[in-house]
């Protein structure tokens, strides 16, 4: 359209006007719209013929002395040649449109329109309401009028202003609604209501049709600027080797083209990905490209006419159209039709010439394909002459039928190979073939060229462009005369096998890559068993070549059948080779073949009898899940893995079943299969090989947390379906909680906390704040607990420990500074998580070190990973609101008070001892006094304070701190609470060393033993009997058993029953494990006494009580090692007394004593005996030895050789 080469800004015109004008493009063209150039394409530059007027329309002429640029243009026109040319209206109204005289222009316009001959130009632009929105200058002749563009105007051309403004924008502009398009009949005038509607929808209108004009005009503002100047592109076609770079118009037409290509052939994701890189763009709808702009055809049609010549640029002339015959010269019919007749005369030449030049070149590159094709079927020719020169008759008759048929397709095999069985021929014969094959071929190859072209496979082309570049090899042959027959006989005596398999393929050479694959895939089958077991994996790469490459799917199946089945049972480095081969072949052949050739192998083998070829098949499915289809991957290989997990024997192979789990969890992406996942993590936690549930926190559960994150439920679904098969489990627990069941739920939340502390960060109000710049400070090494495997590391999860470092130091400026206001995800665990986790920490049974222990780990990695502010402020306040630490906390009835629970130990281990400053350390031995002390005056079980101590105690680090806790009770004023610091001595001593003891625990004991109550003289001994069992220094072992002996000697302890009931416990429990000197001199004989003395008590129920601690003392010591001398002075008798006892009080225990009684003495009697004969075998050894010295000086005076030496064993004759 010849107004759209002049204004960039125009709209499109109507779509009847369009039909029109395209209707008439071909047959009546207008001398004006000629004279404008018109474009060859969609991507041509505009061309005029007049250089009159070949000026930029963005910019604005200057004028000289007052005169317009445009009057002088009209002038030079005007004056050219020396006669009169008229110039045409369009040019003018192209020239007035230029100079941004547009009221001169509209008055122009309107005056022709009156006359009937209007201006397509004038009528597109004034018509289009964006030109006069663009309007922000004047021209300087308009400026010192000072009244805006054009000067004042009359009445009259105001008026026609208007109405011709309107009425074209009612025409043109159909997808805007205007004022004068809207039905005003469906408005009344009845109230101020009416109006108001009938303003909002104008005033709707108006808002989207200024917002459509915007848009157009930035997009055609942007091609406009990016504009070349014609003097770059003159550059460009003057230097073919610089190339002009891409137009913005260009591109954007290019794109969707590609696009629809890309969509059409089925290369989806491709198109996907150019549409996400191409964002800017709209591919769904060509007028995006650009307005007034006709949609070329496809890129395969582009392609198939880019050979054929493009029509030439016509010269154009301005014809006026309803034109006054009065108004033109006397000559204008009369020169220009002349002047018209002889260009078209001299273009119609030029486009024949450049006809046949084409012609020309097609022949030309026909003629060198077909001369290609010659030299093919000669060298084809002569291959089969040699094959066949054992049998004259046959070749000549096999050589005419080949170049009677010379388009004939060949067997795959035929013509691939250099046959080195057939290299003698007579001179004669070959020349002769040779001659005839060139003539014949040369007139019989013009007609098959295109069919044997066009039925060509890949490896067919390859073929025959490597043997288009070689020649034939030709031998020097002996000028002689013999017979082919009698040269073929004397060949015969050459000793070649040909007949064999292997003979045959050993005669035959391949020459082109599909003949070596073929070559490869009939050989290897026969090579592979013939190679040793301990190099076989040296065959992988030719396997998998072969296999990548073959054109026969069966022969590629039998190789990767042959690879898989490569070694009997493949160890971790055969294993890994043959993987990273598989990788490859994936790699190379695509998703479709790895579905098709490579799980089927897998498949067959998933019940092999081998473990090690099984476990080829688990690592494999988890090597191969990137390259497989998305279908494939979460629907055959995840019940491939499923099955072997639940049904394989071998811990090994379930192990690599669980991390090729973990990488299909990182694949798959089926909603659906959130399901099947979580009860494979359960299957797997809940697999009795130590092995597979480590490769499950390591791998599966951070990859499943992974996906989980993504899919938005790791809150909202697999936390709390762990947390409420915990909470059942405790209920069904009430007679026998199922501890296993609590550990593997417990380390599954465990191992979810890096992956909830990450989303937490990437779903904080800071997150879109942070990015990398200027220093951040570095993490400390100790910031977060040591990551079960790199994939738990929050680093990892997160990005990178950069990025890591930022969000930390915002996550902690928001926490103490700004509050978690609009942050759900810090919510939901300190309104939800935690406390759901605190009640169920207060419903565990307190004396079950294992439960107690799991729970502390879990709350110090959960405090650890969000850090000290974190604790502070949402975790110890909770427990701190349920832990208040009075009286009233403590049910000592029921024993069921919070304090009496295990929501202490586990918030004294787990949450108090994950900082160790000095203020921490401070809240611990505080909290730790204060439950000590309150349980001890209420009575209250110290279930909860023991299972603190004992967690505690495990780790030296807080023995020191203990001590110091348990010396606040020595020195309490309440003899209940120094009782409880005495028994928690017996808790903290074990692993202590003995330095600590002897200067700190042993000088407590003797100042507890020193006070005036009995009941804390009798807490200490449990204690003193601890330290006999642990401690080897004498010193402190005579301090412990002088005090010992104080309670058993000392008369004022005589009649305390409670204290000889704790002592004979504490002989029974230290005894077996003391040293043997304290256990021999102290207590058995004390033992003895006690036992003695209970004969003698009258009261039943404090003998019976002594009776039976006695008899577990002596039970534990009957496995020990007593001398004789004890035996019979201390152990027997304090058993028979104890028998005595029992005898009265519980015969059931009398008969195991008679029992134990006889056993002991028939000991002493065995040791006797054992003596006697010891005796007697001395003196036989005695005897014995001197026999031996006496024979031995005997042989060491023999002075004769090793021959004689045999005659000394001899009897005498």
């Amino acid at each position: 359209m010849a107004a759209g080469n002049v204004n960039p800004f125009n709209v499109s015109d109507s779509e009847e006007e369009a039909e029109q004008r395209q209707d008439g493009a071909d047959t009546e063209r207008s001398p004006s719209d000629e004279a404008q150039g018109h474009s060859l394409g969609p991507f041509s530059p505009p061309a005029y013929s007049d250089p009159a007027v070949l000026l930029s329309s963005n910019r604005t002429s200057p004028s000289v002395d007052g005169i317009p640029a445009s009057a002088a243009a009209v002038a030079g026109i005007g004056g050219g040649g020396g006669a009169e040319t008229r110039v045409s209206l369009d040019a003018i109204a192209a020239q007035l449109l230029r100079d941004q005289y547009i009221l001169t222009a509209l008055e122009l316009h309107t005056e022709l329109l009156e006359a009937g001959r209007e201006l397509p130009r004038l009528r597109d632009y004034f018509s289009n309401p964006g030109n006069f929105e663009r309007q922000s200058g004047t021209p300087p002749a308009c400026k010192e009028q000072g009244v805006g563009p054009g000067g004042p105007l009359t009445a009259q051309v105001q008026d026609r202003k208007r109405r011709k403004k309107d009425a074209h924008m009612r025409d043109r502009a159909g997808s805007i609604s205007t004022l004068d398009s809207l039905d005003f009949a469906r408005y009344s005038d009845d109230g101020n209501r009416e109006t108001d509607e009938r303003v909002a929808v104008l005033e709707f209108e108006l808002r989207k049709a200024k917002e459509t004009i915007q848009a157009l005009r930035a997009n055609l503002t942007q091609a406009a600027e990016c504009e070349i100047p014609s003097q770059e592109r003159k550059n460009y076609k003057s230097s073919p080797e610089i190339q002009e770079p891409i137009r913005p118009l260009e591109k954007r037409a290019l794109n969707f083209l590609v696009n629809e290509y890309l969509l059409k052939n089925e290369y989806k994701l491709t198109s996907i990905t150019f549409s996400d890189e191409n964002d800017d763009q709209d591919f769904e709808l060509w007028d995006d490209v650009g307005l007034n702009i006709p949609k070329p055809p496809d890129l395969l049609q582009l392609y198939r006419n880019c050979g054929n010549s493009l029509p030439l640029h016509r010269d154009t002339v301005d014809v006026g159209v309803n034109v006054d015959p009065n108004d033109l010269p006397g000559d204008y019919f009369t020169q220009e039709p002349v002047q018209q007749t002889e260009a078209i005369q001299k273009q119609q030449q030029e486009e024949v010439v450049q006809e046949l030049e084409y012609q020309i070149s097609l022949l030309n590159s026909e003629k060198q394909s077909l001369a290609e094709q010659i030299k093919k079927l000669q060298s084809d020719i002569q291959a089969l002459q040699r094959n066949v020169a054992s049998e004259p008759a046959s070749a000549v008759k096999s050589a005419q039928s080949k170049e009677d048929t010379p388009c004939g397709k060949p067997p795959l095999d035929n013509g691939q190979y250099l046959d080195i069985r057939g290299v003698t021929e007579t001179d004669g014969s070959s020349d002769a073939n040779t001659t005839k094959t060139s003539t014949t071929t040369t007139t019989s190859t013009t007609d098959c060229t295109e069919s044997t072209t066009t039925g060509t496979q890949p490896h067919s082309k390859l073929k025959s462009q490597s043997q288009q570049g070689k020649t034939s090899v030709q031998f020097d042959q002996p000028n002689r005369k013999l017979s082919p027959a009698f040269h073929q006989a004397l060949l015969s005596f050459c000793r070649m096998s040909a007949d064999s398999r292997l003979g045959s393929e050993v005669s035959r050479i391949a020459d082109s890559e599909q003949s070596v694959m073929l070559m490869l895939g009939r050989c290897l089958p026969h090579i592979v068993p013939n190679v040793l077991l301990a190099k076989r994996e040296e065959l992988i790469p030719l396997i998998l070549c072969t296999a990548c490459l073959h054109p026969e799917p069966k022969e590629r199946d039998q190789l990767l059948h042959i690879l898989f089945n490569l070694i009997k049972r493949p160890d971790d480095e055969q294993r890994q080779m043959i993987l990273t081969g598989c990788v490859a072949f994936a790699r190379h052949v695509g998703p479709t073949r790895v579905e098709a050739e490579l799980l089927p192998q897998c498949w067959e083998q998933i019940n092999h009898k081998y473990p090690e070829r099984r476990l080829l098949v688990a690592e494999a499915c988890g090597a191969l899940a990137p390259y497989l289809p998305k279908e494939i991957r979460s629907s055959l290989v995840l019940s491939m893995l499923q099955q072997m997990l639940a049904e394989d024997k071998a811990d090994m192979v379930r192990e690599a079943v669980v991390k090729s789990l973990g990488i299909i969890m990182g694949y798959i992406d089926d909603p659906d299969k959130y399901s099947q996942g979580f009860e494979l993590m359960l299957l797997s936690l809940g697999d009795p090989s130590e092995r597979v549930v480590s490769a499950t926190h390591q791998v599966f559960i951070p990859a499943f947390a992974a996906w989980c994150t993504e899919l938005g439920n790791l809150q909202s679904q697999l936390i709390p379906s762990l947390l409420t098969r915990i909470e059942k489990l405790l209920k069904q627990g009430e007679y026998g909680l199922d501890e296993h069941k609590l550990h593997m739920y417990l380390s599954a939340l465990q191992s979810l906390i890096p992956s909830l502390f990450a989303v937490l960060l990437q779903n904080a109000p800071f997150t879109s704040r942070a990015k990398l710049q200027g220093d951040v400070p570095p993490i400390e090494v100790t910031r977060f607990p040591r990551p079960a495997s790199p994939l738990q590391d929050v680093a990892t999860i997160v990005g990178s420990r950069e990025q890591l470092a930022v969000l930390l130091q915002l996550y902690d400026h928001q926490l103490q500074h700004e509050g978690t206001t609009g942050w759900d995800s810090l919510l939901w665990v300190v309104n939800q998580f935690l406390p759901q986790l605190i009640e169920i920490v207060g419903r565990i049974n307190v004396t079950s070190s294992t439960c107690v222990h799991e729970f502390s780990r879990f709350f110090w990695r959960l405090c650890r990973t969000f850090g000290k502010i974190f604790t502070n402020t949402k975790v110890k306040p909770q427990f701190q609101e349920i832990l208040r630490l009075s009286e009233e906390n403590v049910d000592a009835s029921a024993g069921n008070g919070i304090l009496t629970k295990a929501t202490v130990p586990i918030y004294a281990t787990g949450v108090l001892t994950c900082y160790n400053q000095e203020e921490d350390r401070k809240l611990l031995v505080g909290f730790l006094e204060d439950v000590m002390t309150t349980l001890s005056l209420s009575h209250a079980p110290l279930d909860s304070l023991k299972a603190s101590f004992v967690e505690l105690g495990a780790n030296p680090a807080y023995h020191e701190l203990l001590l110091t806790v348990l010396w606040y009770g020595v020195v309490h004023t309440s003899a209940l609470v120094r009782c409880t610091a005495a028994r928690m001595f017996e808790l903290v001593l074990r692993g202590m060393s003995e330095a600590l003891i002897d200067k700190r625990v042993a000088p407590a004991l003797i100042t507890l033993c020193s006070g005036p109550e009995f009941s804390v003289r009798i807490s200490t001994i449990p204690a003193f009997g601890t330290i006999m069992e642990t401690v080897t220094q004498k010193e402190l072992l005579e301090r412990v058993k002088m005090q010992l002996a104080s309670f058993l000697e000392d008369p004022q302890y005589q009649d305390q029953h409670s204290l000889h009931m704790e002592i004979i416990k504490t002989f029974g429990r230290v005894g077996p494990n003391a040293e043997p000197r304290f256990r021999d001199e102290f207590v058995l004989p004390h033992l003895h006494k006690l036992a003695l003395c209970n004969n003698q008590q009258t009261v039943e129920s404090k003998r019976i009580d002594i009776a039976t601690q006695l008899f577990e003392a002596y039970s534990a010591l009957s496995c020990c090692f007593i001398s004789e001398e004890l035996m019979v002075n201390h152990f027997l008798p304090g058993l028979r007394c104890l028998r005595t006892d029992m005898e009265q009080l519980s015969p059931e225990h009398e008969v195991i004593l008679s029992s134990m009684i006889k056993e002991c003495e028939i000991k002493v009697e065995n040791k006797g005996i054992g003596e006697a004969q010891g005796s007697i075998s001395i003196a036989a050894s005695l005897v014995g030895e001197d026999a031996k010295t006496k024979f031995l000086s005997k042989m060491g005076q023999l002075t004769t050789s090793g021959a004689m030496l045999a005659n000394v064993f001899q009897r005498k004759k």
